[in-house]
């Protein structure tokens, strides 16, 4: 029984090297989350819609995708309204 018990051990044991050295295929596939990603919504950024975000969770904290998706949208937003800003500003002078 010891000797089945420590075959069993070991297979389990060259398994796990396998998968972690490469050496078998497979493995977990892509993050996914059981609740739907909150990022922002299409039109005008508002305050509101900032505090409205909400991303999942992933194995080492925030999936990355969503925080870059919603960044990237504030970006193109601000840069947005400071051209409008600087537009009006100008046609003030």
């Amino acid at each position: 029984m010891t000797v089945v018990l420590l075959v069993l051990v070991l297979l389990a044991v060259g398994a796990v090297a396998a998968v972690v050295a490469g050496r078998v295929s497979g493995g977990l596939g892509p993050a996914t989350s059981s609740r739907p990603y909150r990022g922002l919504p299409e039109g005008p950024v508002l305050a509101a819609d900032v505090d409205a975000v909400r991303f999942s969770l992933g194995l080492r904290g925030y999936r990355m995708d969503e925080v870059d998706a919603v960044l990237d949208r504030l970006r193109e937003e601000i840069r947005e309204r400071d051209e409008e800003l600087t537009a009006w500003r100008t046609a003030e002078d």
